[in-house]
């Protein structure tokens, strides 16, 4: 049998290790009704953080 070593992490941590690498994050939905796609959404999203070496894709 393993031991499993638990920890427990803060949300901040979490998200600030997230941020710090970056995450992607993709879907799609689609709505259908009677076999026939009525409407598809498509979703494709880069979530990172913003410092000097990663300038911010806005000006000011």
């Amino acid at each position: 049998m393993t031991v499993v070593e638990r920890r427990e992490i803060a949300l901040v941590d979490l998200l600030d290790r997230l941020l710090a690498g970056g995450v992607v994050i993709t879907g799609d939905i689609t709505l259908r009704i009677a076999d026939v796609d009525l409407v598809r959404i498509d979703l494709n999203a880069l979530i990172s953080s913003v410092n000097a070496r990663v300038p911010a894709p806005w000006e000011g």
